[in-house]
């Protein structure tokens, strides 16, 4: 898939079918979130897959629901919200591009979340097969990107 349209055609997903997620499409989601930038390359995080656990983290979350109906559960740990953020989107977009949807999960409980992993979680991503599938390649990138329900870029960009 084009990056542009992998970016433009990405919506966080809350309704998963009732499918997994091949082994290899599961590394590859995990690799990208290895693969992104971080501060001063020090790798200062730690991806766990959330399986037996997972009653515990989706109580700990703001919408348990993303948790307990995901095919695949990963709690990212690590110190900076920007290196957790830049994993994060890797993954998510790693997935869209295997048709793979994904949502970011706030945590509501930190203390339940740190029992559930093991260690204190800055963010929680759930992913899944969607529910109700979207064709990428049914428009141009600039029509998702005109049809998104975000501000328009002369209300946002500012020059100096």
């Amino acid at each position: 898939m084009d990056t542009f349209l992998a970016i433009a055609t990405k919506r966080d997903q809350r309704d998963y079918a009732d499918r997994p997620i091949p082994n290899d499409v599961v590394t590859r989601i995990l690799d990208a979130g290895r693969l992104s930038g971080n501060s001063q390359n020090k790798q200062d995080w730690e991806f766990v897959v959330v399986e037996g656990a997972r009653p515990a983290l989706a109580a700990a979350v703001y919408a348990p629901g993303n948790v307990e109906s995901a095919a695949l559960v990963v709690a990212i740990v690590c110190p900076r919200a920007l290196d957790t953020g830049r994993a994060a989107q890797n993954m998510m977009l790693a997935a869209w591009n295997e048709g793979v949807t994904s949502c970011p999960n706030g945590i509501r409980d930190a203390d339940a979340a740190t029992e559930a992993v093991g260690a204190k979680p800055t963010l929680v991503l759930s992913f899944g097969y969607p529910a109700r599938p979207r064709d990428p390649s049914s428009r141009a990138p600039e029509e998702w990107s005109a049809r998104a329900n975000r501000k328009p870029l002369d209300e946002i960009v500012r020059r100096v």
